[in-house]
């Protein structure tokens, strides 16, 4: 896919493509050329109003809501089915987009964005409530119900799955949506919205504004339409979220930031856990929030480990992300970029020692930056304090167990963790201590939908995936009737 093939971008409200009320546009770039690849239309506070008057009216109007889950799941169906008929397309679209490798859009985009929709279709068939037995004269049960207009606002890195991971359970349990993608990253969402009218979602059920976030995104968190609110990206914009949500007693679901420990034992199967430790922290470009930029290992081990990354990570593939064989492409834009730099520069001025790595790479004008190794790093330094996004590791010793968690713990983010370990007893042991969402053992980034993922301190709250992220997208309702 050529740029010349991607057309300009329009909203879609109501079924409908719309240029915004003021004709405002801008640009969407190529990360890994740094050229203009189309324009999309940038949403006002008019715009925005329009999507969720559109989605008040379809949820209303029942032709969506009023549906039984079985009906809405298929449906779903149908739209995973799409996925899979137009994979190389959606997969060329989000390599472009984001500076994807086309590979790992192929292989993990496109496929679990596809299963998102799948596994929701399943729940939403199987959507109830419960009898519930008391000592009343009187039959007690509970129903599920939709919440109503969901406001979706999803980050640059995953644009395809993560707008999947709030879309599909919103849609299964009934709901309505107004999806407002990053402003960088907008060509997979509006192809999205495409699909699903295609699928025969009614219109009105699924709208996408396009636009900054200060200005769509502000609009869409204050609309006083809007009955949830579910958002992925930084903490600092997170909590913004969450007080607005708070003020007007929204819920929320929060997937926030994430700086995640791996951790390594000197029992551990050292073949496999380098494999995953650099899976851990060069996936996606580093672009992830379960990504794990700490390394931890144990002192035994410590030396060894290091001198395999830095003969390692300098072979892993760099480049164009349209070459099959790229594993790591570029930053999704420039000032992700300079926020790596300035990171690596500061663990320099800091005293630590860079192993590998450490510098841009200069290829075809796009926003390169090596995978990167820091050693000799203090605990409490920026650099491990602080969520980087980028393919930077940094790695610390530890002497035992209790050392090892005590580090892990030590940061403000708990969304993923990682264990590697010959020892099924410390797996258990060391997992149920690690404060994270999730814990890997003896892997990274093993993701399914039908298990739950989300975070705990900085990282927010409330889950993804999982019958956990259905129940969040309804409100439970009891029904007691007499039986005198």
């Amino acid at each position: 896919m050529t740029a010349f093939e991607i057309d300009p971008g329009r909203l879609f409200v109501g079924g409908q493509w719309r240029e915004a009320a003021d004709g405002a546009r801008t640009d969407v770039v190529d990360p890994s050329r740094g050229t203009v690849l189309t324009t999309v239309a940038q949403a006002g506070a008019a715009d925005v109003d329009a999507a969720v008057q559109a989605a008040r009216e379809a949820f209303d109007a029942g032709h969506w809501s009023g549906l039984s889950g079985r009906e809405r799941g298929r449906v779903l169906l149908r739209v995973a089915r799409l996925i899979r008929e137009e994979a190389d397309d959606i997969a060329r679209l989000e390599s472009l987009d984001v500076g994807k490798p086309i590979t790992l859009a192929h292989a993990v985009d496109v496929t679990n964005a596809a299963d998102d929709y799948e596994y929701f279709a399943g729940l939403a068939f199987a959507l109830d409530g419960a009898h519930r037995d008391t000592p009343m004269n009187a039959l007690a049960y509970t129903r599920r119900e939709p919440i109503g207009v969901v406001a979706a606002i999803t980050p640059f890195n995953f644009p395809l799955i993560l707008a999947g991971s709030k879309i599909a359970p919103a849609l299964a349990a009934g709901n309505t949506v107004v999806h407002k993608p990053a402003d960088e990253t907008p060509l997979s969402a509006l192809y999205m919205a495409g699909l699903l009218q295609r699928a025969g979602v009614p219109d009105g059920v699924v709208n996408v504004v396009t636009g900054t976030g200060p200005v769509a995104g502000e609009a869409l968190l204050r609309h006083p339409g809007v009955d949830k609110i579910a958002f992925t990206g930084s903490t600092a914009v997170g909590r913004h979220a969450a007080s607005v949500a708070g003020a007007n007693l929204k819920p929320v679901t929060m997937e926030l930031g994430g700086n995640a420990a791996h951790l390594v034992f000197e029992d551990a199967d050292l073949e496999k856990a380098v494999g995953a430790v650099i899976k851990g922290f060069v996936f996606n470009t580093g672009q992830f929030c379960m990504g794990g930029p700490r390394l931890l290992v144990a002192h035994p081990v410590y030396s060894t480990l290091l001198n395999i990354l830095a003969e390692a990570v300098p072979g892993v593939p760099v480049g164009d992300p349209r070459l099959p064989e790229t594993v790591v492409g570029p930053m999704a834009g420039e000032r992700h970029l300079r926020k790596v730099e300035e990171y690596v520069d500061l663990a320099r001025e800091e005293g630590a020692r860079i192993v590998c790595g450490g510098e841009r790479l200069e290829l075809d004008g796009g926003y390169y930056y090596k995978p990167t190794v820091i050693a000799d790093v203090a605990p409490d330094s920026r650099v491990v304090q602080e969520e980087i996004f980028g393919p930077v590791l940094t790695v610390q010793p530890f002497d035992d167990e209790d050392e090892a968690i005590t580090l892990a713990n030590s940061t403000p983010y708990g969304l993923a963790s990682g264990v590697q370990t010959g020892n099924l007893a410390r797996a258990h042991r060391v997992a149920a201590r690690l404060q994270a969402g999730i814990v890997w053992v003896n892997d990274w980034a093993m993701l399914d939908p039908a298990v739950p993922f989300g975070g705990v301190k900085d990282s927010g709250f409330g889950r993804e995936y999982g019958p956990e992220a259905l129940a969040a997208y309804t409100r439970v309702k009891s029904v007691v009737v007499s039986l005198d």
